[in-house]
């Protein structure tokens, strides 16, 4: 979603810190080109004018302008405000009570519904019991597509015979928890197509039915202001205590990430950053703050690979780099553990200093790059996996062949895969395992 604004405010953070000292007139430039990126990614006017003035305030001063190193310390001012900027609110998910009710609401379209499953899953990570709720009666299908995410993951879903009231689908739910003892209530409430009055009224009396630790708003980041529209409308009927936003993955400039908070006063709590059950992060602006400037994201990147990555199998992995035996199996199954972390363009935005190659990286992905690599290797037999060194130019035919590829590709891959083998054969060694073991932070 940030790429073009992130590539934006690199380029212009990085003419200072091109330089040596810096001037007022350095640092007027250079807001001049911030505003302006700010303004095309669709970020309130009044939010860009206050940031702005702080970020030019704090960076003309006698002690930055004077210092050998003013241009990184500007950055620094401006990965700081943009952190403030993000940071409105409490963003602590509650869920004390039992059973802990979590109201979902949203507009339709918002991804309410997909949400409500994420947020269930996302319990269930911390070690608690949810139940489903589906408290909307109107969509045709909503309750089905609840059952069928609960499914899913093994979360149970209460739906109410046609005809119940939303209060008593969501009052009958909460009952249900305590039968099965379910120590959470995620309420996937009614949405609409627009704001009107029926149904922020349908919302409150669920809410004073029910009384929910955490009413959490849905909102689509890709709606640009619209969101924050929605978000100021339902926040004057409604006591929200945060908001959930979605399509962060998507092509938008950002400006409603950037200005939610900023507007409404309310938390940023989770972040939909993809369609499958597992793509919820919990939000945290100073990483979002660094992956916008291209500084990176390595916790958010420790934390998928912790989930996608099985200990077994990655004990495995490190015995066979230690013994330099990594074969194009190896390779291929490290690939695809890989794209289950999320998208390659986001997880290459989340290692510092490679956000300005992570559209380049999903680009790659959307040529089908990846996939030539899937195939080429799933054409070898497995000694020519375990040994590419048998490859000679009638086998790289036959596999060029069965994979709907060019000779080139083969040749391509089989080379790079040999410099990696020799990479890896070098960091084995003893001075490469102690590089490791540092690197690591053991003894």
């Amino acid at each position: 979603m940030f790429d073009t604004l992130s590539e934006r405010l690199r380029k212009t953070l990085g003419n200072l810190t091109g330089r040596g000292r810096i001037s007022e007139a350095d640092v007027d430039a250079a807001m001049r080109e911030i505003r302006l990126s700010l303004l095309e990614a669709d970020v309130n006017f009044k939010v860009v004018k206050e940031f702005i003035a702080r970020v030019r305030e704090r960076a003309i001063g006698a002690e930055i302008l004077a210092s050998l190193t003013a241009g990184q310390q500007v950055v620094g001012i401006v990965h700081e405000e943009l952190i403030a900027l993000l940071s409105g609110g409490d963003r602590t998910f509650h869920l004390q009570g039992n059973p802990a009710v979590i109201l979902v609401a949203g507009l339709q379209g918002s991804g309410k519904t997909t949400s409500s499953a994420k947020l269930a899953r996302h319990v269930v990570k911390l070690g608690r019991r949810p139940l489903l709720v589906a408290a909307d009666p109107y969509r045709p299908n909503a309750a089905d597509q609840l059952e069928t995410l609960g499914k899913s993951l093994d979360i149970p879903v209460f739906r109410a015979p046609v005809g119940t009231s939303v209060v008593d689908i969501a009052r009958d739910g909460v009952e249900a928890a305590r039968r099965q003892v379910r120590d959470v209530v995620i309420v996937d409430t009614a949405g609409r197509l627009t704001i009107d009055d029926a149904l922020m009224a349908e919302i409150a009396a669920v809410a004073g039915a029910v009384k929910p630790v955490e009413t959490l708003l849905v909102v689509d980041a890709m709606t640009g202001q619209e969101a924050v529209a929605v978000a100021e409308a339902f926040h004057r009927t409604i006591p929200l205590s945060g908001l959930i936003l979605t399509k962060i993955d998507g092509d938008a400039r950002g400006g409603a990430a950037l200005s939610i908070s900023a507007v409404t006063g309310l938390p940023v709590k989770f972040l939909g950053t993809g369609e499958k059950t597992d793509a919820l992060e919990v939000f945290h602006p100073d990483r979002l703050a660094g992956r916008i400037l291209g500084m990176g994201d390595v916790l958010t990147l420790v934390e998928r690979a912790q989930e996608t990555f099985d200990q077994q199998q990655s004990a495995n992995m490190e015995e066979k780099l230690r013994k330099g035996s990594f074969t194009l199996d190896d390779f291929l199954d490290q690939l695809q553990q890989l794209q289950k972390m999320g998208p390659l363009g986001q997880i290459m935005g989340m290692l510092p200093g490679m956000g300005g190659m992570a559209k380049e990286a999903q680009d790659a992905v959307d040529r089908g790059d990846l996939s030539r690599v899937e195939a080429i290797i799933r054409s070898m037999t497995p000694r020519e996996r375990r040994d590419p060194n048998v490859l000679n130019a009638s086998r790289r035919r036959r596999i060029a062949a069965g994979a709907g590829t060019e000779l080139t590709d083969v040749n391509r891959l089989v080379k790079q895969f040999g410099e990696m083998q020799k990479l890896m054969k070098q960091f084995s060694g003893t001075g490469g395992r102690r590089a490791a073991a540092s690197m690591l932070g053991r003894r």
